[in-house]
């Protein structure tokens, strides 16, 4: 077998010297380097951000998202957005694993595991599109992919469904950033606090605010309000306009005794909110930002044009043990859990 770069630069083709994930074009040859690990693929689940970009683009013509999917990986050799710059993760059987990872990855083949890297890095072949879910911005398709050596992965759990744990590994690195960040006696703002990541940031940040602390969730309309009003996970809901900062400060003063709060969260998938997470928080709260649709420009300068002198986050997707996290949090929660079974598994 060919020798392969720990961070997988021997694929890439254009730029020169660049890393997969920012590259252009990679090579998706299916034929493996020694520290490589190919998948045989089940499903992608599209991140979010991206998937809402595709449905627009395509006026919610599945069978035109299904074609700028398969234009995507046959130009780039992977599936990043070129509008968003996002991937998602995929799930799969491992196929065949390079000689020189044979004995330091606990794998064999046959396993099923859900990749914790980007699809915007992974170089995947797809050969045909079973069927796009677009409620859940899940693809199954019949394709492969690589897994390089430095890349992250998750055993499927025996008790739970596959599709179901795709769907929580892939926001998995959302709740644990809430974990490291929010404190007892925090007043914490979700925007998007009714989506898959939303929900369990929620949960999460319910528990660790404590009697004395507060969250406040986020809904678009007064359905999706009630929906998670019936959920427990936060404390106050807000029905509020994201793309209107002015609005969501203004809501969110009115149930915090007209005081700004000391973290929000933005789980959303739209461009254009950075603001809406910004205002309301306090000078020295802080402003997470685990929605790919971010732009790092408009936060930065959102925050100056303001006067907020807020630390701002930038949503990693990985931190230490956040797949082990992420899968407990659903474990522990039988809503949350019926809630997923509902959305991911049975639909």
């Amino acid at each position: 077998m060919k020798k392969g770069n720990k961070y997988g630069t021997h694929r890439v083709i254009e730029p020169n010297g660049a890393l997969p994930q920012p590259a252009i074009k990679i090579s998706n040859d299916m034929e493996i380097f020694d520290n490589e690990i190919l998948i045989d693929v089940d499903y992608l689940n599209i991140d979010s951000a991206s998937f809402t970009q595709l449905k627009e683009a395509a006026n919610g013509n599945i069978e035109k998202v299904k074609d700028k999917i398969l234009e995507i990986v046959e130009e780039k050799g992977k599936m990043q957005n070129p509008v968003t710059g996002s991937g998602g993760m995929l799930i799969g059987n491992v196929e065949k694993i390079g000689e020189s990872l044979k004995s330091t990855v606990d794998l064999k083949i046959g396993d099923k595991i859900a990749t914790l890297v980007s699809l915007s890095l992974t170089p995947l072949r797809i050969d045909k599109i079973l069927k796009i879910d677009p409620e859940i911005d899940r693809v199954e398709i019949i394709g492969k992919a690589i897994l390089f050596e430095s890349g992250i992965y998750a055993k499927l759990p025996e008790d739970m469904e596959d599709t179901l744990a795709l769907a929580v590994l892939d926001v998995a690195g959302a709740p644990a950033q809430v974990k490291n960040l929010v404190k007892p006696g925090n007043t914490v703002l979700i925007l998007g606090a009714t989506g898959k990541s939303g929900l369990m940031c929620s949960y999460v940040a319910k528990k660790l605010v404590g009697k004395k602390g507060k969250v406040i969730g986020q809904a678009r309309n007064e359905k999706r309000a009630e929906f998670l009003r019936s959920t427990g996970f936060c404390h106050d809901v807000i029905i509020a306009d994201v793309l209107e900062p002015v609005n969501v400060l203004e809501k969110v003063l009115e149930v915090n005794d007209r005081m700004e709060v000391d973290i929000s969260i933005n789980c959303l998938s739209i461009p254009s909110t950075e603001l809406s997470c910004i205002l309301p928080v306090r000078d020295g709260g802080v402003v997470y930002f685990f929605s790919m649709a971010t732009s790092f420009t408009k936060a930065a300068l959102g925050a100056e044009g303001v006067g907020k002198d807020v630390l701002m986050i930038i949503g990693n997707g990985y931190t230490k043990n956040h797949d082990q996290f992420a899968l407990d949090i659903l474990r522990e929660s039988s809503t949350l859990r019926k809630i997923f079974r509902e959305k991911y598994v049975n639909n």
